[in-house]
């Protein structure tokens, strides 16, 4: 059975403390504490094992933070394998300061790992990856991270015959797309920002041009696009829903992979993507109405998919 192995470079401890208000420069007293497994990758392969599909996590922990990551992690979601890349480095914290009208947040820095943790975490990773799974890599990259051992990680991993798909800005959305990752998933400002594009279209146009296979964007209310060889192909919801963004990306990152894994051998990979588009965008929508990244209702997604218009 294929595997979606979600890669997290830069995983974090989310940290959220509610106060009744928030004030500067002053003593502020927490009523209550929460802690949760956090990063983009790691939200992906919550919202998959939640459908009961094999999934395996990826990334550098460390310290105390890393160890109650990785706790948490397996409270929240025991079907997950996780096969982390122990480092000396503390794993970062993300810290949330909630009250009744607004949150505040702090987000660390990621920790820089030496080039020895990238080749135990490529090798780790390759070693787990057999043809037909799917990689997927989220989020940025720990502080001084240079573009050569995400390119390199890309190009072994697809040597597995895995496909790559990469949630990614900036730089490294460059760098995997010149890797010739399978499919890149940035969102609009995302894509216009790292090619200095004047429209998505001509974004994506650029992002083939370098190396990747399939680019799908996120478009916000306005739905995804994908784009390849064969074309583009677009899908939005029918309607505007308003809740909590967070994780909506991460969600339909892991409607594509789902889509990916469970494609034929004889399907195409832009047809599975164009396939999966419907999903992506009802995955995220549930994603929007859950107040938690990570998590969506099932059957709230479910039945969203009819609530998805398709235009190719």
């Amino acid at each position: 059975m294929t595997t979606v192995h979600c890669l997290t470079p830069n995983p974090a401890l989310d940290i959220t403390y509610r106060v009744a208000s928030m004030r500067l420069h002053a003593v502020n007293r927490v009523r209550d504490v929460e802690q949760r497994p956090g990063g983009k990758g790691v939200n992906v392969a919550r919202v998959l094992s939640a459908r009961g599909a094999p999934v395996a996590t990826y990334g550098f922990l460390g310290g105390g933070a890393g160890d109650t990551l990785a706790g948490l992690l397996a409270e929240h979601a025991p079907g997950i394998v996780q096969r982390w890349t122990r480092v000396p480095a503390e794993t970062r914290r993300t810290i949330a300061v909630v009250d009744e009208t607004d949150t505040t947040m702090l987000n660390e820095p990621g920790r820089p790992v030496g080039p020895a943790d990238w080749a135990a975490l490529t090798e780790a990773l390759a070693a787990s990856c057999a043809p037909g799974d799917v990689v997927t890599i989220s989020g940025s990259l720990p502080q001084g991270a240079d573009g050569a051992v995400l390119a390199g990680l890309i190009r072994v991993v697809r040597s597995t015959g895995a496909a790559v798909l990469a949630d990614t800005s900036g730089e490294a959305l460059l760098t995997a797309a010149d890797a010739g990752a399978d499919v890149v998933k940035p969102n609009r400002d995302e894509i216009l920002e790292a090619t200095g594009a004047s429209d998505v279209r001509e974004g994506i146009g650029q992002l083939l041009a370098r190396g990747c296979g399939a680019v799908v964007a996120s478009l916000g209310s306005d739905g995804m696009i994908l784009g390849g060889a064969e074309g583009f192909v677009s899908a939005r919801l029918n309607r505007i829903l308003r809740g909590n963004p967070t994780g909506a990306g991460d969600a339909a990152v892991a409607a594509l992979a789902h889509g990916l894994a469970l494609a034929s051998p004889s399907h195409s990979r832009f047809g599975a993507l164009s396939a999966a588009l419907v999903d992506a965008v009802a995955w995220s929508a549930a994603a929007v109405l859950s107040p938690v990244a990570g998590e969506i209702d099932q059957a709230e997604a479910a039945q969203l998919t009819f609530d998805v218009l398709v235009q190719e």
